[in-house]
């Protein structure tokens, strides 16, 4: 192949192949509600199978742009598993060290694939949970700060610009501007707070709903009560037109239930996600509206399959 020949060869770069997820019509749970719909982005379809590729490759972008990720740097940051994933998964495309803090709890499966791709990570008090794991990181940047890169994903505008720029315009494109709610879940909160600003500019009249767990101690990784943790500096509670708490077990039976009715293999944080959107749904369903009810599903089953809730009635 002659040099002329190569740059023709066409392709893309995995940076590039993340985001344009498909969203899927969950026509089975809604079936008996008139004019209602729920559509749902399918985020395991990005490069890493998450959608915290969009932050992080966002995040990472921005900080090669104003020369923070330089090399010779190493990227840190906390992570509760898929951010630390797409981290993970850039660095071993872009060529850059990546060091995380995350809790030594989440599942065996999101170790074995964050250690695949070459990151080293420092695992925290179980008990913490991300909290302990965003000590962690600022104990390692405030000891070394010559050495890391502190991306801080839960204060980094990147975060919620990723959204802002990509799945808000996805979700109004794909809906061609019909969409009505937007419900997703409150993690660093970056997916909510970008998308609904875009999505409310479009049109102001939208409900926007964000949705969090009922309790501290729960099962929904990536997930925060944030009663009582480290709020995200990027977090801003009054963007939301209402609030929803969503208990652990609801979420796994409806993973379940997604898996049995629609054909979809989805994480927990997507249960929960379904089940907010379904009691928006049979809301406006009894009250005589019509609804385009478009949500999130973070990511697919593949790194909780062993967990035990798979096993249970």
């Amino acid at each position: 192949m002659t040099p002329d020949t190569a740059q023709n060869v066409q392709g893309t770069s995995l940076p590039e192949r993340i985001g344009n997820t498909p969203l899927v019509r969950l026509d089975q749970l809604v079936r008996g509600l008139e004019n209602i719909s729920v559509l749902a982005k399918a985020e395991w379809a990005n490069p890493g199978g998450s959608v915290k590729a969009r932050a992080a490759a966002a995040i990472v972008r921005d900080a090669r742009v104003r020369g923070l990720l330089v090399p010779g740097k190493t990227l840190l940051d906390a992570t509760s598993g898929n951010t630390g994933i797409s981290f993970a998964m850039l660095g071993a495309a872009l060529g850059f060290p990546v060091h995380l803090a995350m809790p030594s709890n989440v599942s065996p499966e999101r170790k074995r694939i964050v250690q695949a791709y070459g990151a080293t990570v420092d695992w925290t008090d179980p008990d913490q949970g991300s909290d302990g794991a965003i000590r962690r990181a600022r104990e390692l940047a405030g000891d070394d700060p010559e050495r890391f890169y502190y991306a801080d994903q839960y204060s980094n505008d990147a975060n919620w610009l990723a959204h802002y720029h990509s799945t808000g315009p996805e979700i109004w494109r794909q809906t061609a501007g019909r969409v009505t709610h937007f419900v997703a879940g409150l993690g660093t909160s970056g997916t909510f707070m970008g998308t609904t600003r875009y999505l409310k500019q479009q049109n102001s009249a939208l409900q926007a709903i964000s949705f969090q767990p009922d309790s501290p101690f729960h099962g929904l990784e990536g997930l925060k009560f944030m009663g009582s943790s480290i709020v995200p500096a990027i977090y801003n509670p009054h963007l939301a037109d209402r609030e929803l708490e969503i208990e652990t077990e609801a979420a796994y039976a409806m993973v379940k239930r997604l898996a049995r009715e629609e054909g979809l293999l989805v994480g927990p944080s997507a249960g929960a996600a379904v089940v907010a959107s379904l009691k928006i749904a049979h809301e406006e369903s009894a009250a005589g509206r019509a609804a385009v009810i478009v949500t999130v599903l973070p990511d697919g089953a593949d790194k909780y399959l062993s967990e035990r809730f798979w096993d249970e009635a």
